[in-house]
C-alpha cells in the first residue's frame, strides 16, 4: 500500500488520460440515445472526478487563498460527481433491461434509486454548509465528519439495487456485460471498504473511474460482437434466400420442363434426361459444381420454345412435310425470346437457342460454325442427340447402343464439337448395359 499511496497522483493521470480519451467515443458506439448519452456522461464524469480528486490530494494543506478554494471545490466535486456517475449508470442499467430484456417499464428498484441519487445530491450540497460528511482545519487539510458514513451508505444502496436487477436480468444479457455489469456493482463497495481501514487513499475514485473504463471497452468489445453476429444473421439470410431462390428456379425449371415434354408423347422425360447427360459431359470436363448445375438449368429448357409449335406437329406419326418441318426449327428462336426476359439469367437462353446449331455450320437458326456455337449449347447438343437416338419416337423404337455409338462417333466434327462427342463415346463405352438412357 505505500507504493500505491507514493505513486497515486501518477496513477490518476494515467487514468484521467485514458478515460479522458474514450469518453468521446461513447457518443459514436452503435447504441440507442440514451446508452451514447449514459457512456459520454459516465465517462466526462469520471475524468474531472478523477482530475478533482487528484487536485484535493496536491492542495491539501496548502494555506494560500488558493488552496482555501481548490480543496473545497475539488472534494464537493469529488462527492458531486461520484454520485453523478452512479446516476449515469442507473441510466445506463435502464436502458440495457429495456434493450436486451424487454422491459415493458423501467423496473421499480431502479426507480428507487433515482430518489434515493436526489437525496444524495441534497446532502452532498448541505453538507458543504454543516460539515455532514467532512470539514477543513485551519491548513486546509480534509477531516472525516462523524457523518461521513452516510456518504458510504447511499451509493451502497444504489449499488445493491443496481446488482438485483443485474442478476434478475442475467440470462438475457450478454455474457460480457453482466460481468462488466457486476463488476460496476461489485467492485465499488470492496472499495469502500477497504479505504475505510487505509485512509488517504483515494481507492473508491480510482475503482470507480477504472470501471468506467472497463465499462466502455466492454461495451465496445460487447458492440462488435453484436455487430459480427448480425453480420452473420445477415450472410446467413442471404445465404438461405440464395437457396430459396435456386430452390424455386429449379423446381420452376422442371415444372416448365414437364409442361414441354407432355406436349410430346413420345418425349416425356426428354429434357431432363438431356440436363443428366449433360452434367455429365461437364463433369468429365472439370466444370465446378455451381457451372454444371447451372448447365443442368439451361439444359432442362432447351425445348421451351416448342411451347409455341403447334401439337398436331410435333405428334405427327409419320414424316413431316417441308412447311411442317419448318415450323418446327421455329422453336429455338421462341425459346429465345421467352428466356432471354429473365434477365437475371442471361446464360438460360443460350440452350434454347443454339442446340440445333452443328459443328460444320449447317444446323439452324443462325448457321453457326466451330467455337462460334455457344460451348453451352454444343454440350447440349450432345446430350440432345444421345437422348434422341435412345428414345423411342412416334415413327420408330429407341436404336440400339452400338448404332447410337456409331452415329455419335460419325458426328464428330460435323454435327458434334469432337471433344464432348468423345466424352459421350467414353460414357457410352463405360454403359455396358445399356442404362443410361434410362436415367
Amino acid at each position: 500500500m505505500e507504493w500505491f499511496r507514493t505513486n497515486q497522483l501518477d496513477i490518476m493521470l494515467v487514468l484521467i488520460g485514458v478515460c479522458g480519451a474514450i469518453t468521446c467515443s461513447g457518443l459514436f458506439t452503435h447504441a440507442s440515445k440514451i446508452r451514447r448519452l449514459s457512456l459520454f456522461l459516465m465517462g466526462a464524469s469520471a475524468t474531472i472526478l478523477l482530475i478533482a480528486d487528484r487536485n484535493a490530494y496536491i492542495y491539501r494543506g496548502d494555506v494560500s487563498e488558493t488552496g482555501y478554494w481548490m480543496v473545497r471545490i475539488c472534494n464537493f466535486l469529488v462527492f458531486f460527481l461520484t454520485a453523478a456517475i452512479v446516476h449515469t449508470f442507473n441510466m445506463y442499467l435502464t436502458d440495457l433491461v429495456q434493450t436486451y430484456g424487454e422491459a415493458a417499464k423501467v423496473p421499480w428498484p431502479l426507480r428507487i434509486n433515482e430518489i434515493i441519487i436526489i437525496i444524495a445530491n441534497v446532502l452532498i450540497i448541505i453538507s458543504q454548509f454543516t460539515g455532514l460528511y467532512y470539514t477543513f482545519d485551519a491548513h486546509n487539510n480534509y477531516q472525516r465528519s462523524d457523518l461521513f458514513i452516510i456518504g458510504y451508505i447511499i451509493p451502497l444502496c444504489v449499488f445493491v439495487m443496481q446488482f438485483y436487477i443485474i442478476l434478475q436480468y442475467r440470462k438475457k444479457l450478454p455474457k460480457l456485460l453482466f460481468i462488466s455489469l457486476s463488476l460496476f456493482t461489485v467492485t465499488p463497495v470492496i472499495a469502500s471498504i477497504a479505504q475505510f481501514y487505509f485512509y488517504g487513499l483515494s481507492l473508491i475514485n480510482l475503482t470507480i473511474v477504472g470501471l468506467v473504463v472497463m465499462l466502455r471497452i466492454c461495451e465496445l468489445v460487447s458492440t462488435r460482437r453484436n455487430l459480427d453476429r448480425a453480420k452473420q444473421r445477415e450472410i446467413e439470410l442471404l445465404r438461405q434466400e440464395k437457396q430459396t431462390m435456386r430452390t424455386l428456379i429449379e423446381q420452376t425449371a422442371y415444372a416448365l420442363a414437364e409442361t414441354i415434354d407432355m406436349k410430346d408423347n413420345y418425349t416425356h422425360g426428354h429434357s431432363t434426361r438431356v440436363a443428366a447427360y449433360a452434367e455429365m459431359i461437364a463433369k468429365e470436363l472439370g466444370w465446378s459444381g455451381e457451372q454444371r448445375k447451372n448447365l443442368s438449368y439451361i439444359a432442362l429448357l432447351h425445348d421451351v420454345g416448342k411451347i409455341g409449335i403447334p401439337a398436331e406437329i410435333i405428334n405427327k406419326d409419320s414424316r413431316l412435310t417441308d412447311e411442317e418441318y419448318a415450323v418446327i426449327k421455329t422453336h429455338p428462336v421462341l425459346g429465345f425470346q421467352i428466356l432471354s426476359k429473365i434477365n437475371k439469367f442471361p446464360d438460360l437462353s443460350i440452350g434454347a437457342h443454339y442446340h440445333h446449331e452443328r459443328y460444320d455450320g449447317k444446323g439452324y437458326p443462325d448457321g453457326l460454325k466451330g467455337k462460334d456455337i455457344p460451348e453451352i449449347a454444343r454440350i447440349i447438343a450432345v446430350a440432345d442427340a444421345y437422348d434422341a437416338m435412345t428414345s423411342k419416337r412416334s415413327y420408330r423404337d429407341a436404336l440400339p447402343q452400338q448404332i447410337v455409338r456409331a452415329e455419335v462417333e460419325k458426328g464428330i466434327g460435323t454435327q458434334f464439337d469432337p471433344d464432348f462427342a468423345r466424352i459421350m463415346l467414353k460414357l457410352i463405352d463405360q454403359d455396358t448395359e445399356y442404362k443410361m438412357r434410362e436415367i
